[in-house]
């Protein structure tokens, strides 16, 4: 792809993406996550009423009189985006590929964000971590992320979600917003979880295919696994090996909900040929 090419569909997924992010995400977002957090301001002088646990002791001893702490909301926040970029998100049968679906969704995420000048940044990673850029603020920051979710090149096909996350515990020091992005075909990061929803507001999203949910009847097809390389031809008018992809699925996305539920998480689950919007707006809204 040309730089012009990228160019252009940059400005494609913003014009789509930044009206929704106007229109409909952001008062969602705003009042969805505006608010989690406390930072400390000064101190005053002890009055009646006052929470006693809000009593600096250290100021109190100095001065011998009681003094408590006054907090107030964060005006700012982070929001993290770790988007899975492995082999498998190249699958799509309906209307796009999992990994366009994934670009948008993202990219109307960093606009929310931005509306509310806060900080966004970006994770990319496969089984290991491909491409990290840290949060920053603003519209040029926001179209870079755009433009390397459209033209990042993986370096490695598989999937290590646990690696992932240990990496964003590691680099983000403060409480952020992190949205996990990806299609959740690897398990193995249960624990992993807990100890980043401990520390963060995280929320998984799932996308997938139609058709890895539920295999029709198309006869004789050639497969080929994104993550591994392996092909083999598949009887799909075979109704055990229906049943065998659909239970594989199913365990997989059971995994999911569980996980991420177990670690105090949120969690959105979407097909390529439903409504990302509809799925986000019913998460934000309940959230409220």
């Amino acid at each position: 792809m040309t730089t012009k090419e990228i160019l252009k569909k940059v400005r494609k997924i913003e014009i789509k993406t930044k009206r929704l992010s106007d229109h409909i995400f952001g008062g969602e977002y705003h009042s969805s996550f505006k608010g989690r957090g406390m930072t400390f301001s000064e101190v005053r002088p002890y009055t009646f009423g006052d929470d006693v646990r809000n009593i600096d002791w250290n100021v109190t001893a100095r001065y011998r009189t009681p003094f408590v702490k006054v907090f107030e909301e964060e005006r700012e926040l982070t929001m993290m985006l770790a988007v899975d970029i492995s082999g498998s998100e190249w699958f799509g049968t309906k209307t796009q590929l999992k990994r366009e679906m994934i670009t948008e969704i993202v990219a109307t995420l960093a606009f929310s964000a931005t509306q509310n000048n806060d900080k966004v940044g970006l994770l990319l990673y496969s089984d290991d971590v491909e491409l990290y850029i840290p949060p920053q603020k603003g519209r040029s920051h926001v179209l870079r992320i755009i433009r390397e979710l459209i033209d990042y090149q993986p370096k490695h096909l598989k999937t290590n979600t646990s690696k992932a996350l240990k990496f964003l515990y590691s680099v983000l020091k403060k409480k952020a917003i992190i949205f996990m992005v990806s299609d959740f075909a690897d398990e193995n990061y249960q624990n992993t979880l807990k100890i980043v929803g401990k520390k963060h507001d995280l929320t998984g999203i799932k996308v997938y295919d139609p058709l890895e949910k539920e295999m029709q009847n198309l006869g004789l097809v050639l497969m080929e696994d994104l993550e591994t390389g392996r092909r083999g031809y598949f009887d799909t008018s075979n109704k055990k090996i229906r049943r065998t992809h659909n239970a594989a699925f199913l365990q997989r996305h059971d995994y999911y909900i569980k996980s991420f539920q177990k670690a105090g998480s949120g969690v959105i689950s979407v097909a390529t040929n439903e409504s990302y919007i509809k799925k986000m707006l019913q998460y934000f809204k309940a959230r409220n």
